[in-house]
């Protein structure tokens, strides 16, 4: 049994050529062919308990190898391994490992489930006392007739620091373009054997009652880069509207996470809350048109905004590929890492703290707001009604983020009912955030005076209803009770 710690990168086919010739890790490697199966029973049993399971052949040599897949994180992944040689492709299940006291009975159905052919490069970086393995893999994942191309940089640290590894992958991306890579080969597989998807939306942390406020802060923001990038790259590849507004709500997602436990973090990563609402401003600016052309009616005026939208897309792509935006989540990552907000490195709360007495303050603390600034909501102006609905999706996350640390049975009732208030409380206000932004769009591209464009404005009476349903749902709210 032995761990790894690796960092994996993504790039494109196109761009290894570049590499080989740049000489970064020395001379070029010689490719080795490996063809690896990956076994699972029919429900999966091996993945659902957290580890993957595979025989890799190179030449005529076999090695089997069990992972646990379940302590992988965003880009960085520091995983438990069970190697072994095997005589052919049938997987030997016995307690050398986890896996049949696991799975039980289910270890008799293993069966191949996809298959991963790669062009493997392998080199030895060593630089003072870190020691990096660097294995370039292209090739592709198959399953059930359909294959996904795979291309991909592992930085696996042998000797040294783990900020080595990031070091090493900013020379990479200073030759060819890298993003940071969040699925492993076996997620690949499992995810080509099931429909495609135009979206991934928010995976439920892994927090237990006794997780610290630092722990729980990395995993919280190590699940935002992982659904930042997973819809990063639906987008690139479909241009789905769905894909876009979930890249935005990871950003938003981590956004809050940064409010949330400033109390802990203080001033530190600065520049990176800098990053990450240049990163917000710029997806917004394509999901605003997107969100206008769905309450657009059919004719010259839709097709304009449409038309809009598509040049949005097109810049948004163009900056989401500059050297700027690629490094965002690399540089989140690597803060990540090297940080640990202990009472000597950080803000006045300790990391090592619980995270549940965190929790509960940022909870407290954003009702608060929401409760004060939303006093008499139908009244107030358009910018304080903005600010309550950012402060209510700060809520709304952190009440998501902070749900497993809340277990008993009555707290999870009342979390049911507090965050189904607080949804209410969203729409209602987005409902009115759209009637601000609509008139500014239109201006924006000079369709304020388009036939039909009044039918995107609000009118006195329908603003009217739609505050008193936004006041209405507010008092709802603190009339729910709290779940912490």
């Amino acid at each position: 049994m032995a761990d790894e710690i690796e960092l994996k990168l993504e790039m494109s086919p196109a761009d290894v050529e570049i590499i080989f010739a740049s000489n970064l890790f020395g001379e070029n490697a010689k490719a080795t062919e490996q063809v690896s199966t990956y076994f699972d029973t029919p429900g999966n049993a091996v993945a659902k308990a957290g580890f993957s399971l595979r025989i890799r052949r190179t030449g005529n040599t076999r090695i089997q190898t069990i992972k646990a897949e379940g302590s992988s994180s965003a880009g960085l992944f520091a995983r438990t391994e069970w190697e072994r040689s095997v005589d052919d492709d049938i997987p030997v299940l016995d307690h050398a490992t986890p896996l049949p006291s696991v799975i039980g009975e289910a270890a008799d159905k293993v069966a191949p489930q996809f298959v991963v052919k790669v062009q493997r490069f392998k080199w030895l970086v060593q630089e003072d006392e870190t020691i990096i393995e660097v294995v370039l893999d292209r090739g592709d994942v198959s399953a059930g007739g359909r294959a996904d191309p795979i291309c991909e940089i592992e930085l696996e640290l042998k000797l040294g620091d783990p900020a080595a590894l990031f070091s090493l992958a900013r020379k990479i991306d200073a030759i060819a373009p890298m993003r940071l890579g969040v699925l492993t080969k076996s997620e690949r597989g499992y995810r080509l054997a099931k429909p495609d998807v135009v979206s991934i939306k928010a995976e439920p942390i892994a927090l237990v009652p006794d997780t610290s406020a630092a722990e729980a802060f990395e995993r919280i923001v190590h699940a935002c880069i992982r659904q930042f990038r997973l819809n990063e790259a639906l987008l690139f590849s479909s241009r789905n509207p769905n894909a876009l507004h979930q890249a935005r709500v990871a950003i938003r997602r981590m956004r809050s996470a940064f409010s949330i436990f400033k109390p802990m973090i203080g001033d530190d990563g600065a520049g990176l809350r800098v990053e990450l609402k240049w990163l917000a401003v710029t997806l917004g600016d394509a999901r605003d048109l997107d969100v206008l052309l769905e309450l657009a009616p059919s004719g010259p005026l839709r097709d304009r905004i449409a038309a809009a939208r598509e040049e949005s897309y097109d810049l948004l792509f163009e900056t989401l590929a500059d050297h700027r935006a690629r490094s965002v989540m690399l540089n989140v990552a690597h803060w990540l890492e090297q940080s640990r907000w202990t009472e000597t490195d950080g803000g006045e709360v300790d990391g090592s703290e619980p995270a549940r007495v965190l929790a509960v303050s940022a909870l407290a603390r954003f009702r608060r707001r929401i409760k004060r600034r939303g006093k008499g909501l139908a009244a107030v102006d358009d910018g304080t009604r903005h600010e309550v609905r950012k402060d209510a999706k700060r809520l709304r996350y952190a009440s998501e983020f902070f749900a497993p640390l809340f277990d008993r049975k009555r707290e999870q009732r009342r979390h049911r009912r507090f965050v189904a208030a607080l949804e209410v409380l969203q729409d209602r206000l987005g409902a009115l955030n759209d009637l601000v932004t609509a008139p500014v769009l239109l201006s924006r591209l000079d369709l304020s005076n388009h036939d039909g464009a009044d039918a995107l404005l609000s009118n006195d009476t329908g603003k009217k209803k739609m505050l008193e349903r936004a006041e209405g749902a507010h008092d709802e709210l603190f009339d729910t009770k709290r779940f912490w």
